[in-house]
């Protein structure tokens, strides 16, 4: 997948306004069958597997004893069978941290990443897009079922990491070709590494590696809602009644600039936090990205300043997300 096609200002406003297609086939697979598969998942994701409707989706972390995140995954329910798709980078690491922890439950637990290729379909007119192409049904928002596109046998899932709706599609690797030349040529934008970055950062979604790490866990992250401690998954117990110092937060420039990670956040004066994302937004037109600040510093609309090159930068704390369609 490449930085850019056309390029990322364009990319990012086709998915926003239209579709854009992205080739995540750098994304892992891990299935997880047998009779304890629910019951070994609980234990080792955030969020309640039980929830998981049969053809259902639901994002979770893992996480290590003491809390730090390992990852941010999807699963992916289908019948007595779940399928966990992983960070890129993470993935070995995922599927060695995963399969480590199998004893004792009646699992089977295999990296199949190595049999899927992923494409995502994004953006206000993705679906009229899929229709013309799909032979069975589209799924709503956080479901998935087989389906027929382009005449390549799919796994559609409701899912994506733009803020738009659409879908991803898991499929043989040798039909993906296929399936891409045939939505291009219906007119989707090809979208590469570059806007995909940009248009999470303006829905504030997580990037691991950045905004996520083994030095943070979900609760500073803001991902409390995705941990159900009741649950005892593994790091729960340094999760509950953690009271954290700092949180992540978007933010918004006021004035010219671009942030850019590692950039030191000041609040009344003083190095208070550091920027773990940052960019230039091309629907709002400003500099946009999240950072770690004190809690006392959370509030939408508290100032703060951001340290670029030397130059101070000033920022305003926002809501989530930072672009919302009505704009």
């Amino acid at each position: 997948m490449p930085v850019q096609y056309e390029g990322i200002r364009q990319e990012h406003v086709a998915v926003r306004r239209s579709a854009g297609l992205f080739d995540v086939s750098h994304m892992g697979q891990v299935e997880t069958s047998g009779p304890d598969a629910e019951a070994f998942l609980q234990r080792l994701l955030s969020n309640d597997v039980s929830k998981i409707a049969d053809h259902g989706a639901q994002y979770a972390l893992l996480c290590r004893e003491d809390g730090g995140v390992l990852d941010d995954l999807f699963t992916y329910r289908l019948g007595d069978r779940y399928l966990t798709v992983t960070n890129a980078a993470n993935h070995e690491r995922d599927y060695e941290w995963l399969a480590g922890h199998a004893d004792g439950f009646d699992v089977q637990v295999a990296d199949v990443a190595a049999d899927h290729a992923m494409l995502a379909l994004q953006g206000p007119r993705a679906r009229e897009i899929l229709a013309r192409h799909l032979e069975g049904e589209a799924p709503a928002r956080m479901r998935l079922g087989p389906a027929r596109v382009a005449g390549v046998e799919c796994l559609v899932c409701g899912t994506g990491y733009t803020g738009e709706d659409g879908v991803e599609l898991l499929l043989p690797p040798g039909g993906a070709a296929e399936v891409w030349d045939a939505l291009l040529a219906d007119g989707v934008t090809p979208v590469g590494l570059g806007a995909r970055d940009t248009l999470r950062l303006e829905v504030c979604f997580r990037l691991y590696g950045n905004d996520l790490s083994e030095d943070r866990n979900p609760i500073e992250a803001g991902l409390g809602w995705a941990c159900k401690l009741d649950t005892n998954f593994i790091g729960a117990d340094a999760l509950r009644g953690f009271e954290p110092a700092q949180t992540l937060v978007p933010f918004a420039f006021t004035a010219e600039g671009i942030p850019r990670p590692g950039n030191p956040v000041l609040v009344g004066g003083e190095p208070s936090g550091v920027v773990t994302s940052g960019t230039l937004s091309p629907c709002l037109e400003q500099g946009i990205g999240m950072a770690y600040v004190p809690v006392t510093a959370a509030k939408p609309g508290t100032k703060i300043e951001v340290d670029v090159r030397g130059k101070l930068r000033p920022a305003e704390v926002r809501e989530k997300p930072l672009y919302r369609k009505e704009q």
